[in-house]
């Protein structure tokens, strides 16, 4: 089986959820058999130009599967319609756009019917999660039957020891890229009340998505005086990356919005227990077996994130509580070869051509 895939031109150097997933997926189709052909489409997206993605499918065989990252495909309804009756497209939907946060509303509507028309010329929609798989039927008006959930998987890893080891002050990660939509803005806000408490914190996550907003956020972090405390060393991969979660106590999601949320398998995976925003499908990820393994909070309420986080730093049985049921979660995180089968399965139903 021959599958072409539409990816953003970053795939490989920006490393955020939506890449770590697609490369995680195209490798378990790999391993499956799947040959797989690979059109990495720099641009500005969702706001590329439909001429570059209409370009790669004008070269694709008639009858070929095409895995086309929503990023990349959902701005640019023009650039599918021609081919949506020759070839079998799929689209991966990591976030509906007009999701993002602090979109200005005309920007959002037009992104929402740019998505709108794209997804109808799909044969099938992937998402990575039954929460945003309702959102999109509903949104869109969508036939259910064509939209399918894949979960992104997780690798086993060692148990973090945290502060535990070192002695320090209990350590909280929130990893992702620096935009208003993780809310690393909130957290900051719910750290300058709890700051007489013992603490660390590092928000890593790539910082040119939204520079305007990393300037703010730096500007508040020195406004609370907590420059010494909070760090933003930008995007961490590989070893620093691995450093940075053997150090962490709790990791912290403070999202307004979020289809999944890898970053909690992650932590989980490690025996981190998490505090998140009760957002789109990170109740998926947390799971439903046994104690929660954290907390949840709402979404953009600074005060709330400060109780919670001043109850766990305060009270050291309750640490203990939240670590041992995030241990519990360890074994029953799935693989990433679930989820790349998963899709295999709509590269391979019957389609046109």
């Amino acid at each position: 089986m021959i599958v072409h895939a539409v990816l953003p031109g970053d795939v490989d150097t920006v490393p955020s959820g939506g890449n770590v997933y697609d490369r995680r997926v195209l490798a378990g189709l790999a391993d499956l058999g799947v040959d797989v052909t690979e059109h990495r489409i720099d641009g500005p997206w969702p706001h590329g130009p439909a001429s570059t993605i209409e370009e790669v499918l004008r070269g694709v065989p008639d009858g070929r599967a095409v895995l086309l990252d929503g990023l990349v495909a959902c701005g640019v309804p023009d650039a599918l319609a021609p081919h949506a009756d020759r070839l079998r497209l799929v689209v991966l939907v990591h976030l509906p756009l007009a999701d993002e946060a602090g979109l200005a509303g005309p920007v959002a509507r037009e992104l929402d019917r740019r998505e709108r028309r794209a997804l109808h010329h799909a044969a099938a929609v992937v998402t990575t999660s039954r929460w945003t798989a309702e959102r999109v039927v509903r949104r869109h008006g969508l036939d259910p039957a064509r939209v399918h959930v894949a979960p992104p998987g997780v690798d086993p890893a060692p148990v973090s020891p945290g502060s535990a080891v070192t002695g320090t002050a209990p350590h909280l990660l929130c990893l992702g890229a620096l935009t208003p939509t993780k809310g690393q803005d909130v957290l900051v806000e719910a750290l300058a009340r709890v700051s007489e408490q013992a603490w660390t914190c590092v928000l890593a996550g790539p910082v040119t998505r939204d520079p305007d907003f990393v300037v703010r956020l730096r500007a508040t972090i020195a406004r609370h005086g907590l420059a010494g405390r909070v760090t933003v060393p930008g995007a961490l991969t590989g070893p620093a990356l691995e450093r940075a979660w053997a150090a962490t106590d709790l990791l912290v999601l403070p999202s307004r919005t979020e289809t999944f949320g890898m970053v909690v398998t992650e932590a989980l995976a490690r025996g981190i227990p998490v505090a998140a925003s009760r957002v789109g499908g990170v109740g998926e990820a947390l799971g439903s077996a046994g104690p929660l393994p954290g907390i949840w909070v709402p979404a953009e309420n600074v005060g709330a994130l400060a109780a919670a986080l001043f109850r766990w730093l305060a009270d050291p049985m309750l640490r203990s509580g939240w670590r041992l049921s995030a241990l519990g979660r360890r074994g029953t995180l799935t693989p990433w070869t679930s989820t790349s089968r998963r899709i295999v399965r709509h590269l391979r139903s019957p389609g046109p051509g």
